[in-house]
């Protein structure tokens, strides 16, 4: 431990972001970095705890105190070689993820918790600078063939784990692009595609064959794959969004979130998207329903269209400012977080339901919503009442519904495959092998745990690396 006294000496600074009224005028990154040497002195914050619970927070185990004693002492390779130890693509957990490793850090149980994302991204974003991060082919093949369905953060894990051992992978994409719903659901401004792109090259070199517009199930019968590989994976995202079948849902302008989000992405990377395909929120009154990092993302969209005005609806109470730490840590904690999206411009509303969409000319033009009181019962479930006399109407012209996705979706490949679902409709498959009911089929991250997060995608694929490793060839090397 480089500095014990330096949670108590030295204050957490966070990333700066570009001012709003800049930043909603371009859909590019806007957050940067604090200098090296205000980095190091947030290293020294880390405690080294006798029991770093970071460590458990982290669902890779990234070895965290390891690398903030080497950023702190200015060996920043060795910190680089530490952090790729558990994380294939740091420079991804550290723009996206919402950090449960800080939540975890024993520091945030008296204070605020070491600045361990920041650190992350800037250790990894040095690696690229520095040229340190260079491909690692295997020294031998294996001559074994391993298809990967599903190109986002599970698949790529799983791809890279597998190609540095020697296996020869393929990527099937069904998008035009590599990255799923990482690089579609997850607007620029959050997520610079090109980060993708840069580290797609070095898996690329390393011997992944990477093809786009190869729908399985659609273009390509499922069963193929079968014939052809030694082992197939299935790491497709959770895209069965949750509807919502009340009245006036058939209304033009009530669009599901990736609707908007996909399209919006794909224009800003270059796709020619004809404008009646298109959906703008230019001068239009929007509502977002759910609270969700997807909603959030609306937000952010909607705002730089120059949306008239943007709602946030969610039907659970406002969280707490302030979790009491004595009861939640070192777990994640119910609390109240604004993202810079809702910074930049919204109403948020809590304790709302939805109860009819209404229009004019097959049209949207508002909602109709009600309040309402969540009580626990004898049993302590909890019930939702909705508060007689508090309806109230809301213009709308544009509507995103962002309360989630169901499972992944099963017309297609899984249903062509017959695989095994769990009570949740996701792939069935255990974290000791990955496993499906089919012989030589395997399945990973929201394919088979449901929606998640990007972190938990990218452990689920080196692991399932592992298991199909093993498959092949009777043993493993892989770490898991």
């Amino acid at each position: 431990m480089g500095k014990p006294t330096g949670f108590k000496e030295f204050e957490r600074q966070n990333l700066t972001y570009a001012p709003v009224a800049e930043r909603v005028t371009h859909f590019k990154e806007f957050s940067k970095l604090p200098s090296e040497d205000i980095l190091n002195t947030q290293a020294a914050r880390c405690m080294d705890c006798g029991i770093p619970f970071c460590h458990n927070g982290c669902p890779v185990n990234n070895i965290i105190p390891d690398w903030n004693d080497l950023v702190y002492h200015d060996l920043w390779q060795e910190a680089l070689d530490t952090l790729h130890s558990t994380n294939n693509f740091p420079e991804f957990t550290g723009r996206i993820c919402p950090a449960p490793c800080e939540e975890a850090c024993t520091v945030n149980l008296i204070g605020d918790a070491v600045t361990i994302k920041n650190i992350e991204l800037a250790i990894v974003e040095k690696g690229f600078e520095k040229g340190w991060i260079q491909a690692e082919p295997a020294e031998e093949k294996t001559g074994k063939k391993v298809a990967i369905v599903g190109s986002g953060p599970a698949g790529l894990a799983c791809a890279q784990q597998l190609a540095r051992v020697g296996h020869n992978v393929v990527v099937f994409e069904k998008e035009n692009r590599i990255g799923g719903l990482m690089r579609y659901g997850i607007p620029n401004f959050k997520f610079d595609k090109a980060v993708i792109d840069r580290r797609m090259q070095q898996m690329e070199a390393e011997g992944v064959e990477f093809r786009v517009n190869q729908h399985i199930g659609v273009d390509l019968p499922a069963k193929s794959l079968l014939d052809e590989f030694d082992a197939v994976v299935l790491t497709g995202g959770s895209e069965k969004p949750r509807d919502l079948p009340i009245e006036g849902r058939d209304l033009q302008g009530i669009h599901f979130a990736m609707e908007l989000l996909t399209k919006q992405t794909k224009r800003v990377l270059g796709d020619d998207i004809p404008e009646d395909e298109f959906i703008s929120t230019k001068g239009q009154h929007v509502v977002v329903i759910g609270g969700g990092d997807t909603g959030s993302d609306c937000i952010g969209t909607a705002n730089r269209h120059g949306a008239a005005s943007i709602t946030q609806l969610e039907i659970m109470p406002a969280p707490p400012e302030e979790p009491n730490k004595l009861i939640t840590w070192p777990d994640w904690p119910l609390k109240m977080r604004t993202s810079t999206s809702q910074e930049e411009g919204c109403e948020r509303d809590f304790s709302v339901t939805t109860k009819r969409f209404i229009g004019e000319n097959g049209k949207v033009t508002g909602i109709v919503c009600a309040r309402v009181e969540w009580s626990q019962d004898a049993n302590g479930q909890w019930k939702m009442t909705e508060i007689e006399g508090s309806e109230f109407t809301l213009k709308a012209d544009k509507v995103f519904l962002a309360m989630g996705f169901l499972h992944p979706v099963h017309e297609g490949m899984l249903d062509e495959l017959g695989l095994a679902k769990d009570t949740r409709g996701n792939v069935a498959a255990n974290t000791d092998d990955y496993k499906t009911s089919l012989d030589k089929v395997f399945a990973a991250g929201d394919m088979r745990r449901g929606q998640s997060l990007v972190v938990w995608a990218i452990r689920e694929g080196r692991q399932c690396a592992a298991a199909v490793d093993t498959y092949l060839m009777g043993e493993t090397g892989l770490p898991r």
